[in-house]
């Protein structure tokens, strides 16, 4: 944004049923990669694994996008991991925020990837492609989920090596922690590239069909008596992660009627 919080505060109406709140943190991983913090409304809850719409006061008429909170239920600032894309409505300039900028967010989140909508299980399964692992970086950090599972694998697969970085200094950062390292000794982070040459290749379905993730994990194919999963990512991969678990026996669960995987079927543009 290239207006300050000041001058943009004054110039554009802030839309009812938003909370105006500041960057507190920016951090670029990669010219397509990037996440930022945002301080939290004293009033705004949300569980961990949700989404919430976001968006600039650069507009009469802001554009908004769903984003998954990538911050944990408890804490006490709000993270997102995003894309950029130059002739996005909104991340053309999201990508542009710096410390003291403001963002707008809607009041009610919403979502299913949540503990909530799947049955209890042994293991847990993430899916995750691009900035997909974002509703994970949630869920990880969050104790309710080693509660409810004994082991979560969470898979995150990209182009390049290095937009695997988010997620390595994430689950680094976690199994280190003084307060919630100790529940996420549970948790095994399998990376795979699709372009660029990483020990791991090849998109999760393929390497689920063939065998080779359970091969590499030291672990039985996924069953429904065992396994629950949770897919974020592509529409292509939703899709197609979906029909892999559904041939393992599983079946998609929601907020109402929870069972063995659920789907994030939000999406930033």
């Amino acid at each position: 944004m290239s207006a300050s919080t000041e001058e943009t505060k004054n110039e554009f109406p802030i839309p009812a049923g938003v909370f105006e709140q500041t960057v507190t943190s920016v951090e670029h991983f990669t010219d397509r990669l990037f996440k930022f913090r945002i301080s939290r409304p004293s009033s705004f809850r949300f569980r961990s694994g949700e989404f919430v719409m976001i968006g600039l006061p650069n507009a009469e008429k802001p554009v908004f996008r769903a984003y998954s909170i990538a911050s944990p239920s408890w804490d006490e600032e709000i993270e997102f991991y995003s894309i950029k894309v130059p002739d996005g409505p909104l991340t053309e300039h999201l990508q542009k925020v710096k410390v003291g900028d403001t963002v707008l967010m809607r009041k009610k989140p919403t979502g299913t990837l949540v503990n909530d909508a799947l049955l209890s299980g042994k293991r847990l399964w993430m899916f995750s492609t691009g900035t997909g692992i974002a509703p994970f970086a949630s869920l990880i950090r969050d104790p309710e989920t080693f509660e409810k599972f004994d082991e979560v694998i969470l898979t995150h697969t990209c182009r390049d090596v290095a937009e695997l970085n988010y997620g390595k200094e994430l689950v680094a950062q976690l199994k280190n922690d003084p307060l919630c390292g100790e529940f996420a000794q549970g948790l095994r982070h399998y990376c795979t590239t699709t372009r660029e040459d990483y020990p791991f290749q090849g998109r999760i379905t393929d390497l689920m069909a063939s065998g080779k993730v359970f091969d590499d994990l030291g672990l039985p194919p996924i069953s429904p008596e065992i396994d629950r999963g949770m897919i974020c990512g592509s529409m292509e991969m939703l899709r197609d992660t979906k029909a892999a678990l559904e041939s393992f026996g599983l079946v998609e669960g929601a907020n109402n009627r929870p069972d063995t995987f659920v789907v994030e079927r939000a999406f930033v543009d």
